[in-house]
């Protein structure tokens, strides 16, 4: 929506569809909110950000209903539709790609499937249709529109592509085949795809390529429904949200605007309460001072109204301090050669796949290098192949003289399993006393028994941490990171990045997070197929030249076509207008053929109808001809109304055929 359109929109009461008044949640003795307090209404988009283990997914749990409140009320909208991510993917029991992207559908199909038996068996009977029968047909017809059941299959089509499926092989590629990182994309596909009124997502961006975040950030602009979404990509946060919720010290706060907007605020925030709560101070002092002066005195009177008073006065609280941010030091080895790693026409394979072929490039002292590529192009495996972790299938990457390279993977297989986060530290620096392994496990957030737990028993950010506190125990001169800010919170990627400013080694990273590669990034290795292209600029430059060429390729395209729209998204936007106009004119004949089916039916029946009322027998059996006369000749009168209105409808769908 245009910036004109929104601020019309500031003038239009928004309905309420969500709202939570001083909730609090407990466990056993443990308060983890409280206080909480915050409306959404109908089209708005909300972030929310906060340290992990902050409580951001309870909240999730307390609006879609799974958890309910210690205190406070939470209302939701009547009949409020919420599409929730299936955290079991089971998909209802969804066979295929395409089934389980349907899966929030499920009603509407099994209404089709109704409508297809109905269709069948008013064709069976013929002259023996009755005008329930026309009218059940017509009742579930008109609902199985109405709930957009002849937008179904566009949508989920659309969506699936958009998420780097095919529409057509989804349909009949077992859901049992995907990776888990597919599986999570198609759990995606069927919150984006599902008819509701508030989708609630989860870190969506986690386990997307930078060409699918974009996409998903331009649907997420186009669709209607309310969007309330945890994530610690900051830059999809800016393009996607209009307000923020901050969840910090066992409460939050609610902030209008996008994450460059609530971090603005915040900070005057905080600064304006700090003032009002040093002047409050003051102020209670002073009459605190007045009070013991005067008690005993002449002015005891006066000195008791006024503690009276001072002690009704409501307490302002300053803002709520968080522990300390993760602190992230890299320590660089000893200077080796300009030269940190060299490589030579390498080739890359993956089994039979071949994914880099004749890459020649050399990574120098103080370069820090985006990769980027779609999912699936071989990233990690290249990463792992200029490590020697992976052979080439020819060329060769060797490390410059005196360069030692460290590691962060992807799969966080260097975390020790079944050890405790103190004996993960302490295997790498065993003459470390406990204080030093304390601190420095102090700095990536782990405390006190914190240091105990068992790496088998950590969340993925968990693990993380524990991954980025062993990686800056090894001095290096190169760091390798693959996808090092999935899990974290915003506060700790915040952190990694000011630990990356301040090393003075090279480094080559594999990210999804816009914000993250803008920062750091001083070039760009960037997948074409199999080729790679070696970008001298920053990320920033390279997104900036992308944006050119690919506006230069859409102008080319629009020439050679004679088309005259310009831009990718206006191409994109027609092709999905074709297909819901095809998928629509398919749904109109189909409509208009069973509509047809309906009318023949209802004119048979109606002249079975009037050739026994015709029959002179009839009116010959005395009360009981009556009688029979009477029920006919008012079912003839059902059925005429019936066969009325399915003709107008059979009209309407035919004329709207012909005018395409």
């Amino acid at each position: 929506m245009s910036g004109t359109g929104r601020a019309f929109l500031h003038h239009i009461p928004l309905v309420a569809i969500l709202s939570f008044s001083e909730v609090t949640v407990e466990f056993g003795a443990t308060t983890l909110f409280s206080g909480v307090t915050f409306t959404v209404a109908a089209g708005e988009r909300w972030g929310i950000v906060g340290r992990n283990g902050a409580g951001k997914t309870t909240l999730f749990r307390l609006i879609d209903g799974s958890l309910t409140p210690a205190r406070g009320a939470i209302v939701r909208q009547p009949g409020l539709r919420m599409a929730v991510l299936d955290q079991a993917r089971v998909f209802g029991g969804a066979a295929t790609v395409w089934d389980a992207a349907a899966s929030g559908y499920g009603d509407l199909v099994a209404l089709e499937h109704r409508l297809s038996r109905q269709a069948a068996r008013l064709a069976e009977l013929g002259d023996r249709v009755t005008a329930a029968d026309l009218e059940r047909f017509g009742r579930d017809q008109e609902q199985f529109a109405h709930a957009g059941g002849y937008r179904l299959e566009a949508r989920v089509d659309a969506v699936l592509q958009g998420l780097g499926f095919d529409p057509a092989d989804a349909r009949t590629k077992p859901l049992a085949s995907l990776s888990g990182g597919e599986r999570s994309r198609v759990g995606l596909a069927a919150q984006l795809a599902a008819p509701v009124d508030l989708v609630l997502l989860d870190e969506p961006t986690n386990h997307l390529d930078l060409e699918t975040i974009e996409w998903l950030k331009r649907y997420l602009g186009e669709f209607g429904e309310t969007l309330i979404v945890i994530s610690h990509d900051r830059a999809f946060l800016d393009d996607t949200v209009d307000h923020m919720l901050h969840v910090a010290g066992r409460t939050t706060t609610a902030y209008r605007g996008g994450y460059t907007a609530f971090v603005t605020q915040r900070a005057e925030r905080h600064v304006a309460l700090e003032r009002q709560v040093a002047q409050q101070r003051k102020v209670v002092a002073k009459e605190e001072d007045y009070i013991r002066r005067n008690i005993a005195g002449r002015n005891s009177a006066q000195a008791k109204g006024r503690r009276a008073r001072l002690a009704r006065l409501p307490r302002l609280s300053p803002p709520p301090r968080e522990g300390e941010a993760m602190s992230v030091r890299f320590a660089a080895a000893e200077r080796g050669g300009d030269q940190v790693l060299v490589i030579e026409r390498l080739r890359v394979t993956a089994g039979q796949r071949s994914l880099v072929r004749d890459f020649s490039t050399v990574v120098r002292r103080g370069d820090v290098i985006a990769l980027v590529g779609p999912n699936g192009a071989g990233k990690s495996t290249l990463l792992a192949t200029l490590l020697g972790a992976h052979e080439p299938a020819s060329g060769a990457a060797r490390l410059g003289a005196g360069v030692e390279a460290a590691w962060f993977r992807q799969d966080l297989t260097q975390v020790p399993e079944d050890k405790t986060i103190y004996e993960c530290i302490a295997e790498v620096r065993g003459g470390w006393t406990r204080g030093h392994i304390q601190n420095h496990l102090g700095g990536f957030g782990f405390s006190g028994d914190d240091v105990q737990r068992n790496t088998s028993a950590l969340s993925g950010g968990e693990r993380a941490r524990v991954a980025l506190a062993l990686l800056t125990l090894r001095p290096a001169n190169l760091l390798v990171l693959d996808e090092p800010t999935n899990d974290l919170d915003v506060e700790s990627v915040e952190a990694l990045e000011d630990g990356l400013e301040d090393y003075e080694g090279s480094v080559v990273l594999v990210s999804h997070d816009r914000a993250f590669l803008r920062e750091l990034a001083t070039r760009v290795w960037a997948f074409d197929g199999e080729r790679i292209h070696d970008y001298g600029g920053t990320f920033v430059e390279w997104e900036q030249q992308e944006a050119e060429q690919a506006a230069r390729d859409r102008t080319r395209r629009a020439q050679e076509t004679g088309a005259h729209q310009t831009t990718r998204s206006k191409a994109r936007k027609a092709a999905a207008a074709r297909r819901t106009a095809q998928e629509t004119r398919r749904s109109a004949q189909r409509e208009a053929e069973t509509l047809e089916q309906a009318v023949l039916a209802a004119e048979a029946r109606i002249a079975e109808l009037e050739r026994a009322l015709a029959d002179p027998a009839l009116y010959e059996g005395g009360a009981d001809g009556a009688l029979e006369a009477g029920r006919l000749s008012a079912e003839l009168t059902k059925t005429r109304r019936a066969l009325d209105e399915a003709l107008a409808r059979w009209t309407d769908a035919s004329d709207a055929l012909d005018a395409e």
